[in-house]
This record gives C-alpha cells, sequence and structure tokens, in this order.
C-alpha cells in the first residue's frame, strides 16, 4: 500500500510520520512529498530513507492514501486530482471542512460518514478536535444547549516560524516576526484573520465545525482564542449549558469511557491537565470539572491536548486507519 504525506517538512507532516510508525505501519510504500525546493532530499521512515518526491510525481504513483497538511491552496487544487486517480485524500487545512459533501472526521465521533465513494474527508481544526472529543459523550446523555470557549493556543499551531518567533525572544535573539505581537512573556486575543463582525477566523472555526461535527446546526457556541507562550499543546477553558441536569459523578464516568479521552482531575493534589503533561501523547486530556452555579444545567471543564497530534496528525492517522480496518482500500 501507498501512503502519500504532502507537507512531510512541517511541524504536522513530521509528527505524521511519527505516529505512523507507532501505528505501526512498517510495510507501506512511503511517497513523501513537499515543495519544489525540498524534492531530492530526504526523510527517514522505519530506519529507511526516502526521497522527497514532488506532488506530481505522488499523483502519478495512484496512492491508496494521501494525507495533506501543506495549506488550502494546495489543498483545493490537489485533493480532486488525487481524488480522480482514486486516491482516498484526508484534509489537516480548512478548504474542505464546511462543503457540504465533505464529512469533517473525529473518527471516535463520527467516522460513520465515510463511505467507499469518499474521497476527500476533512479533518477538523485543532482546538474544535479536542472539544468535541470532550463535548460528544456529554451532548449525546445530556443535549448541549450553548458553550462559551476560550482558548490557550500555543505557538506551534500556527507553524515552524512561530515556534521560532517564540525562542528567539526568550534567548533576547532578533528574530522574524509572525504575530503582530511580541509572544514571549505575553498573550494577545488573536487567532486568525479577524472577519467583519469581530470575530477571528479561528473562532469561526469552533462555532461551524463543531456543529457539523456533533451534527447540531442549531447549537449556541461562542468562542475567544487566545495565542500564549507555550510551545506546544493548546487549553480551553468551556462552559457548556446541557437541555438536561446532569450528575457529576456520571459526568466523570461518561467522559473517562469515552474513547481518547483521559480524565486528570484531583485538584486537592494538583492534578488537572496542562501542555507539559499533553506533550507527544494521543489522548485529550479533560479536568477542573465542575458545576456552574450561577446557570441551570451548567457545567465547566478544562481541556488539553498536544495540537499536533490528535489536533492533526493522529486524528488523520486514525482516519487512515479507519479506511483500512473497514477495507474501504
Amino acid at each position: 500500500m501507498k501512503i502519500a504525506i504532502v507537507g512531510v517538512t512541517g511541524l504536522v507532516g513530521t509528527v505524521m510520520l511519527k505516529v505512523l510508525e507507532e501505528f505501526g505501519y512498517d510495510n507501506i510504500e512511503l511517497l513523501p512529498v513537499a515543495s519544489a525546493r525540498s524534492v531530492g532530499k530526504t526523510v527517514t521512515y522505519f530506519g529507511k530513507d526516502y526521497s522527497i518526491i514532488s506532488i506530481e510525481d505522488a499523483i502519478a504513483k495512484h496512492p491508496e492514501i494521501a494525507i495533506f497538511s501543506a495549506g488550502s491552496a494546495i489543498s483545493l487544487e490537489y485533493a480532486p486530482k488525487f481524488a480522480e486517480v482514486g486516491t482516498f485524500v484526508i484534509d489537516n487545512s480548512s478548504a474542505w471542512r464546511m462543503k457540504p459533501e465533505v464529512p469533517l472526521v473525529v473518527p471516535e465521533i463520527n467516522a460513520s460518514k465515510i463511505t467507499k465513494d469518499t474521497k476527500i474527508i476533512a479533518n477538523p481544526n485543532c482546538s474544535t478536535i479536542q472539544m468535541v472529543m470532550a463535548l460528544a459523550p456529554l451532548h449525546w446523555k445530556y443535549g448541549v444547549k450553548r458553550v462559551i470557549v476560550s482558548t490557550y493556543q500555543s505557538v506551534s499551531g500556527t507553524g515552524v516560524e512561530a515556534v521560532r518567533q517564540l525562542e528567539d525572544e526568550t534567548a533576547g535573539r532578533e528574530t522574524k516576526k509572525v504575530y503582530p505581537h511580541q509572544i514571549h512573556l505575553n498573550l494577545f486575543p488573536h487567532g486568525g484573520n479577524f472577519n467583519a463582525d469581530g470575530y477571528t477566523t479561528e473562532e469561526q472555526k469552533l462555532v461551524d465545525e463543531t456543529r457539523k461535527i456533533l451534527a447540531a446546526p442549531d447549537m449556541r457556541i461562542t468562542s475567544t482564542v487566545v495565542r500564549v507562550p507555550v510551545l506546544g499543546g493548546h487549553s480551553e477553558a468551556v462552559n457548556v449549558e446541557f437541555e438536561r441536569d446532569f450528575e457529576l459523578s456520571e459526568v466523570h464516568k461518561l467522559l473517562s469511557e469515552f474513547p481518547g479521552v483521559e480524565v486528570l482531575d484531583d485538584p486537592e493534589n494538583n492534578l488537572y491537565p496542562m501542555p507539559l503533561h499533553s506533550e507527544n501523547k494521543n489522548e485529550t486530556f479533560v479536568g477542573r470539572i465542575r458545576r456552574d452555579f450561577s446557570n441551570p444545567n451548567s457545567l465547566n471543564l478544562w481541556i488539553v491536548a498536544d495540537n499536533l497530534r490528535k489536533g492533526a496528525a493522529t486524528n488523520a492517522v486514525q482516519i487512515a486507519n479507519y479506511l483500512i480496518e473497514q477495507k474501504m482500500i
């Protein structure tokens, strides 16, 4: 089986290789794809060096799966070309997420949306994935009425140049500014671009994608995205109002039993999720689970995940794994 990784030299692309190795795919033909300046260089996979090829060469090899992490413009242009030769495309950009005919998939929640005819599958935004991992089992039990979410997003969500900016500023070096402000010893309520209504594109993704994944088009959601001086791992403070009341013990049980979620909630012993704890892990961590006494049927959650793992690479590889397990390939 041939699997292409488009954008293999980027932050997410390099993690995709690690996750594929961890899933044990040692018998595939890897097709590493990157920009023209990287063609001919090599990446290592299961101890073997693979030469980076052009995207056109990858299409010509008719891979069974192509996992994209190369930006929306590349995805819009080339995903259909892969699909035309029978390849399943799993796209990590925002290009296809809100197209009605394209499933937006978190495998633990809605993998059944994928069929043999689904040649383009969208991977949700990193912040959306970790939030719906916690919301889904609770929504199915109690019915989510309203969500208020504030995110605390690491610089790796912006890319390698943002990581470099934080590292340079921390060391007192001159640096290329990716952000409009210093990020070292600072934070700012700005993720993505500002829309005319005052919300950012990152904030709007949380609204639109959550509704689509949970099949809840009328769910009331409002969001604020904050960039923080953390290298990796996104955190979210989430307030949820339900249609029906709940018992905290049952909330703990529902979350603990949901695949891919780990509850860390023992505040007396200072146990709660943190970005440092989530690093290089595939789980979504939930803690600070407590009733909101200011509003009926309401709950506060603190959700943390490695944005390059479950928020991107791991979710994409899980989708690929589902295709293989369901014998769609």
